[in-house]
């Protein structure tokens, strides 16, 4: 069992790797796959988009949004009106998800059509997400999300009133039952292919920032802020 001694941020322990489970161990190249704790992370803090998906009504739903990360917690947000929320609420002890986070590193060209693909890096998350009731839980979950979008975000901007916290429902996810999984490196042709007059290799692709543009109606006496020269 891993060590877990340490607490982190939020009281939870702070573990080195997480424990590996049936719907964590990919079916296939298994090697790829990581529970280490500091990976996982590290994948996470780099995105701020995740896919959460569910079961309503029998189906499955996959849905689009934007998370934060709080030690070993995920949170995300929306109406209080909307399909998650109102589900997570609804359910005991609370809804089944699966949360993914993927980012495309590179494209990867085989001489082969069968053997052509990506690097990446992706993190999966399978866990109960559970309705944030708890008010100061809920100011830093939504100043974590702001934050993951852009760091230091939330300190520069009006926090929720008091009727928009009403009009917004947060949910939690714990960091438990996750896994990684990285690829690297070029195509994996068969040795008969070497030798084909096609070209090989990876397309690397990057994540940039283009110059802010101010709103319109922005004072021209408020400068573009430091968190967002340094993006």
């Amino acid at each position: 069992m891993p060590d877990t001694s340490t607490p982190d941020s939020t009281g939870l322990p702070r573990i080195p790797a997480y424990e590996p489970t049936e719907r964590t161990v990919p079916s296939r190249a298994r090697q790829r796959a990581s529970y280490d704790h500091e990976t996982v992370h590290s994948i996470l803090d780099a995105a701020y988009l995740c896919h959460l998906g569910f079961i309503r009504d029998g189906a499955p739903v996959v849905l689009p949004t934007l998370f934060g990360r709080v030690g070993e917690r995920l949170y995300v947000h929306g109406s209080t009106g909307s399909r998650p929320m109102r589900a997570t609420g609804a359910a005991d002890p609370g809804l089944a998800v699966c949360l993914t986070v993927t980012h495309v590193d590179g494209l990867v060209l085989a001489r082969s059509a069968f053997h052509h693909s990506m690097n990446y890096r992706s993190v999966v998350v399978h866990g109960t997400a559970r309705t944030v009731t708890d008010p100061e839980e809920r100011r830093l979950a939504l100043d974590a999300i702001v934050d993951q979008v852009v760091p230091g975000r939330s300190q520069d901007s009006r926090p929720a009133d008091a009727k928009e916290l009403a009009a917004t429902a947060v949910i939690r996810l714990d960091l438990d039952e996750v896994s990684a999984k990285i690829r690297t490196g070029g195509p994996n042709d068969d040795p008969e292919d070497l030798s084909l007059p096609y070209w090989a290799g990876v397309v690397p692709l990057t994540h940039g920032y283009a110059a802010p543009e101010p709103s319109g109606d922005l004072d021209t006496a408020v400068q573009v802020p430091d968190y967002l020269t340094a993006l």
